[in-house]
């Protein structure tokens, strides 16, 4: 038997749902790394280059693609060029697609914030029952009580919250590195936005003269 599977044995059943937890706060850590890599949230020059160019002559990037940033601002930039939308209209549009993104941007934040909350409440679950079951032994074998047993019933029981804090601390930290992440996207398409709406394109000038 691997070492690991030995002390998953010793831990007893909540050490195998905290392992459960491991794997799943894993496969989000991964997965979101993916997802906000496609999403572009480290990226940002295409969407700096088409807001400038709006600003400039009122070009607006029919493209696809360019992340979550270029989505937003590209709704924006056509909100605006729309005739048939007013200005608040177009705001309201463009808030509604943000919204949208940001939201698909934070999914999956919530299962590390559950295992983050979890894992270390299983731990001290897993120890207090084990140093009910260690104490058990102690009363039934009385005088003749062996300390090594004792003992060994000790660190088993312990092994529970160790490995909950394991799982805790990596999935709090991921959860807290990608909100800062996600704040930061909202951040630069608040400035993008308001950079749209506060623009003069010559064109729109002249279309409106």
């Amino acid at each position: 038997m691997s070492p690991i599977l030995g002390l998953l044995e010793r831990g007893g059943a909540v050490i195998w749902v905290i392992a459960a937890l491991s794997v799943v706060g894993l496969a989000v850590i991964l997965w979101k790394l993916w997802q906000l890599s496609i999403l572009g949230a480290w990226g940002g020059a295409r969407a700096e280059a088409a807001v400038e160019a709006f600003r400039l002559d009122g070009h607006v990037d029919a493209g696809h693609g360019g992340g979550l940033r270029m989505l937003v601002v590209r709704a924006a930039m056509e909100a605006v060029t729309d005739t048939r939308l007013a200005t608040e209209q177009a705001r309201e549009e463009t808030e509604r697609v943000a919204r949208r993104s940001l939201a698909e941007a934070r999914r999956g934040l919530r299962v590390l914030e559950v295992i983050s909350t979890i894992a270390p409440l299983l731990g001290l679950l897993g120890t207090v029952l084990g140093m009910i079951a260690a104490f058990q032994a102690l009363q039934t074998s009385g005088a003749q009580a062996d300390a090594s047993v004792l003992a060994g019933g000790i660190w088993e029981a312990l092994l529970t919250t160790a490995a909950g804090m394991a799982v805790a601390i990596p999935a709090a930290l991921a959860l807290a590195w990608f909100e800062a992440v996600i704040d930061r996207v909202a951040s630069d398409l608040e400035d993008l936005l308001v950079r749209v709406f506060l623009a003069q394109p010559a064109g729109l000038q002249s279309a409106a003269e």
